[in-house]
């Protein structure tokens, strides 16, 4: 098969390259690599035959023009994604994510079958306002809380990409399968995420060891396992057109917990300092994932202890 990532030098992009060169695909990556780096992991499967990169600015109507067609599958993974980078500037949030979503769809032709990553940040203010159940299925209504907040420029940049594929298909003969993601972690994906963070830190030592969200919970799900969920639901044919939760629902957790077993594999016992929950910050999350086993049969495989040691050693040759 030819496939192509949009974004695919990133965090889940490489992961899911890997995994495709694997089952025999030939890809093609397209990033601009402000949030993909050019490291030793990605000149590894730049080193594969079947891979071709690309440079380009998927927010450039002159990347789009220099694109073949004639894919078998392509995915849009590319997005400035992470807490402090949108908090940071969230114009660029919406005006990135927002214009390589519309130019993917004026691009695609029909019979072309697209994976758009979304995000269980578009119902997170629906869960604080008690419109939301937890396990929560994808029937949830999109909320954002405060659109006048920097950190929701995310959610509404991804709100406006699920409803543009799930129409644009059916107007323009594409199919599209819209996928959000739920607190998906593992190695090389940057320093500002909750497990990397925690691992950077207890991995140079912090003591006290400062937790933010002390009674929060979450549903975490290994980047293996979220990678098995889209190569399953693109070979699903009943899956075009909808929808649907990518997690692990089997190994729900609070922070408090999950910071004993990231400071148990790194072998320290710091004293904790207990810091309220960054603003904006919901008290739980998990997704309902009845229609991703209905549609695919998937399971997760990775348990939380495995997939916080194989994150870890990761991060410790970082520190």
């Amino acid at each position: 098969m030819r496939t192509l990532l949009l974004g695919g030098a990133g965090f889940i992009g490489l992961h899911l390259a890997r995994r495709l060169i694997a089952d025999g695909h030939s890809v093609t990556i397209v990033d601009d690599f402000s949030r993909g780096r050019d490291d030793d992991d990605l000149a590894a499967v730049r080193a594969e035959p079947a891979v071709e990169i690309i440079s380009g600015d998927l927010t450039d109507p002159a990347t789009w023009a220099g694109l073949p067609h004639g894919w078998d599958q392509i995915y849009l993974l590319a997005a400035v994604v992470g807490v402090r980078n949108v908090e940071r500037d969230p114009a660029r949030v919406v005006r990135v994510n927002t214009f390589a979503a519309l130019h993917l769809l004026d691009w695609l032709e029909p019979g072309e079958l697209v994976f758009f990553a979304s995000t269980s940040e578009v119902y997170a203010g629906g869960v604080e306002l008690g419109v939301a159940t937890v396990p929560t299925p994808e029937t949830v209504p999109a909320v954002v809380a405060d659109v006048t907040a920097p950190r929701f420029a995310y959610a509404v940049s991804k709100i406006l990409g699920e409803a543009a594929f799930i129409h644009g298909a059916r107007a323009g003969g594409f199919r599209a399968i819209v996928a959000r993601f739920h607190n998906i972690y593992g190695p090389r994906m940057g320093a500002d995420h909750v497990i990397p963070e925690m691992s950077l830190r207890a991995a140079r030592g912090e003591d006290p060891f400062r937790v933010w969200g002390f009674d929060q919970y979450r549903a975490f799900c290994y980047v293996d396992d979220a990678v098995e969920a889209m190569i399953r639901l693109m070979a699903t044919p009943s899956a075009a057109g909808q929808i649907v939760h990518i997690g692990n629902d089997a190994q729900e957790t609070n922070i408090g917990d999950l910071v004993k077993l990231v400071l148990r594999v790194a072998g320290t016992s710091p004293a904790l300092e207990i810091l309220a929950a960054p603003p904006g910050s919901v008290a739980r999350r998990c997704p309902d994932l009845s229609k991703l086993r209905a549609l695919t049969g998937y399971e997760p495989a990775v348990s939380l202890e495995e997939g916080v040691r194989r994150t870890f050693a990761w991060y410790r040759r970082c520190a």
